[in-house]
């Protein structure tokens, strides 16, 4: 079977493998508790204003899959106009009467953008959406962004931004 002297070298070398692999590993999963640990949150508040908005029946008469509603507005802080956001809802589901729509929306401030989506309930008035990208200051954005009176002149927002 050949020579058993070199089983316990083997062993030995074996074990320090792994012990290395899992001192790597765990210093890698340190590393990356330290970088989230790091993370700060960014919060905008900004109020929508003079809002365009335009809703297409593109199916079936009444609310059906595939209808379209698309809007613009200003970006209002603290009474300034600060950028501006857009976007678009789509009916995902209508069944029952109850419609949802997928919304995907972006806002444009000097230092960048910020884009989101989520699903929204027609009868909602406020909705959460996923940050799922940006640009400039936000080109690795993450987080949350609340609206609230959604479709009114009342509308506004709250983005938690994770840099």
């Amino acid at each position: 079977m050949g020579n058993n002297s070199n089983r316990p070298l083997f062993k030995r070398i074996a074990a320090l493998s792994l012990a290395t692999v899992a001192v790597g590993v765990f210093a890698a999963g340190g590393a990356n508790a330290d970088a989230s640990k790091k993370s700060r949150v960014e919060v905008i508040e900004l109020q929508l204003k003079d809002l365009e908005y335009e809703s297409f029946d593109l199916g079936k008469p009444g609310p059906s899959l595939g209808d379209m509603t698309v809007y613009c507005a200003t970006a209002v802080e603290n009474g300034r106009n600060v950028g501006r956001g857009a976007g678009t809802s789509q009916v995902v589901s209508a069944r029952g009467g109850k419609v949802t729509s997928q919304a995907v929306i972006t806002i444009e401030l000097k230092r960048g953008s910020l884009t989101m989506q989520s699903l929204r309930p027609e009868e909602a008035s406020s909705v959460d959406m996923a940050i799922t990208g940006g640009t400039g200051a936000f080109k690795d954005a993450r987080g949350s962004v609340r609206y609230w009176d959604i479709n009114t002149p009342q509308e506004r927002l709250r983005a938690e931004i994770l840099h």
